[in-house]
This record gives structure tokens, sequence and C-alpha cells, in this order.
């Protein structure tokens, strides 16, 4: 009787290569790690309360008191003021008005290059797909003031589709098309980041298994793809409709700042206090607060969610790779 060698190599285990959808264990402790945080606990006293404090210090000058003195200034001279500053002003109501129309716009239109993109680079390996991912980041690293002179060059006047676009009586810079264009290119990045990580995570076993059963695309994507994503996809979305409310730069040079034509909330803001209007300054500047403050409490849900989504998926690769 043959008797197995238990140092010999195993040949289904040598020519068996990992999954590349698979990411490799984190060298890092998890957060939740009992190690780390007994660890912390054994830190000085000294050191915990120096860390603590200079942590709410920084968050306390730079975030709270700025956040408080907001909505105070904002509220200085009462409630019927502060209202009346909000809808009195037709400059003001046309400013509310188009960022409300201009960022929804710009979430969906990077919604469907994000879960395209998404998918093309967590699915498929093709020549460029390092320098695609690299570039998706570009609106992170390039100045919003420059973002939005790259517009002008393409889509002004003078620039490089300018006699073309005056030839068709198209406007586009200096009009809200120009506005929804410098919005999106900004945020075009928060959707793509925050599906990678999940679609690389759940990797492609449930959507390949969808089309041996004969799924189409259409049921593909809606009844295997879009449930597994969800979580991540709204975190994503949360996050770009926050930075698209609250984009100025870009905008800036692209609206040619037209009162009651393309001025967003923070353009208004910017020239109500040139004018010495702080009650009506702040006042929309409150406005902006409190949907950011909305933003944060629905991405700290989302975010609780996503992980638990990670962490349930990595589960189930887990043990599908033990079994």
């Amino acid at each position: 009787m043959q008797t197995k060698n238990p140092t010999a190599p195993n040949p289904i285990a040598a020519t068996t290569k990992p999954s590349p959808a698979v990411a490799p264990a984190p060298a890092t402790l998890p957060r939740s790690s009992p190690v780390r945080d007994s660890t912390a606990r054994h830190d000085p006293l000294w050191v915990r309360i120096l860390l603590i404090g200079s942590a709410l210090a920084v968050v306390g000058v730079l975030i709270v008191i700025p956040v408080i003195s907001v909505f105070y200034q904002a509220f200085a001279d009462g409630w019927s003021v502060y209202w009346k500053n909000l809808t009195q002003d037709p400059d003001t109501t046309h400013a509310i008005f188009l960022t409300l129309m201009v960022a929804p716009v710009a979430v969906v239109a990077n919604v469907i290059f994000g879960v395209a993109a998404a998918w093309a680079i967590a699915r498929f390996r093709f020549p460029g797909r390092t320098l695609l991912t690299a570039m998706i980041d570009l609106p992170f690293s390039v100045s919003p003031i420059v973002a939005g002179l790259m517009i002008l060059l393409i889509f002004g006047r003078t620039g490089f589709l300018g006699p073309f676009l005056m030839e068709h009586d198209i406007k586009i810079a200096f009009a809200v098309p120009g506005l929804i264009l410098a919005t999106t290119f900004v945020t075009m990045p928060f959707v793509v980041r925050e599906l990678l990580p999940v679609m690389e995570a759940i990797g492609s076993e449930e959507e390949t298994a969808a089309v041996s059963l004969g799924a189409n695309g259409w049921q593909l994507f809606w009844r295997v793809t879009v449930p597994n994503i969800k979580w991540g996809l709204l975190y994503g979305i949360i996050l770009c409709n926050a930075r698209a409310m609250g984009e100025f730069g870009a905008v800036y040079v692209v609206s040619g700042h037209i009162a009651g034509r393309t001025d967003t909330m923070p353009l208004r803001v910017e020239k109500l206090f040139q004018e010495s209007n702080n009650p009506g300054s702040f006042a929309v500047a409150s406005v902006l607060t409190l949907l950011a403050l909305v933003t944060l409490t629905i991405k700290v849900v989302l975010e609780r969610k996503t992980k638990r989504d990670l962490a349930e998926a990595a589960e189930m690769r887990n043990v599908g790779g033990e079994a």
C-alpha cells in the first residue's frame, strides 16, 4: 500500500493560481482588532490625552466653531430676516434653484460613467487599464480653476470648438451646460472610487453564474450587480452630490458670474459677501452647511452598511475558497 508523503507538494495547489478578484489580506490590523485596541490602552495616559486633545482642538477650531458661527450669523437678525434673505431676493432664489438643478444632473452623469468605468476596471484586464485608473483621479490633483480654464479653452468663443458652437447657436461656456460640465468634471472620481473596491471584493462569480443560467445583460446588471453594489453606489452618490453643490472654482470660471443666470449658491454667497450683505450671505451659506450636515449623517450610515457588505462578501469568498 502506497503511503502519502505529508511533506510532498500538492500538485493541485501548486498549479492553481489565486483568483485576481480576491484581494490580499491587509498587512495592517482591522480597526476592531482586539490586539490593537489592547496596545492602544497600554499607551501612557499623557500620550492619549495629548493626541485626543489635539484632535479635538483642531476639529473644534477648524470645523465646529465655523459651522456654529455660520448659523449664528445667519439667524442674528431673527428668523423673519433669515427667511426674507432666502426667499425675497430673486437672484438668491435662482441661485438655489440652479444649484439644485446642476448638482443632480452632474450626479446622474457621474453615476452612468462611474458604474461603467468601475465595471470595466474591475472585471476586465486590457491595455491602458492602469492609465485609465490614474486618469480618473486627475480631477483630484488638478485645481478646479484650471479645470474651468480647460473647459473654456474647448467650449469658449475662441476655444477649440468655439466657431462650430457659434455657427450652430450652441452656448456652453457662460451658460448652464458649462456649469454642468465643470461640476461633472470635478466630481467624476467619487462614484468610481467607491465602486471599485466593492466590485473587486464581491468578484464575478455571481455574475458568471447568472450568465450561465441564461440571464441577459440587463437582468445581470439589475438583479445581480446592483444589489451587490447598492450601498457603495449610494455612498458615492452622496459624496458626489455634496461636492457638486459646494463646487466654486471651476464653476466660477465658466459661469461668467452673471447674477440671476449662472450664479450657483457658492457664487451667490461670495457675491453677497462682497456686497457687504452679511445676513444674506450667511443665510445662503447656512443652507449649504445644512445640506452638508445632512450629507454627513447619511454618509456615516451608508459607510457602515458598505463595510458590513464588504466583510460579508470577504467571508463568503473565504468560505467558498476553503470548501
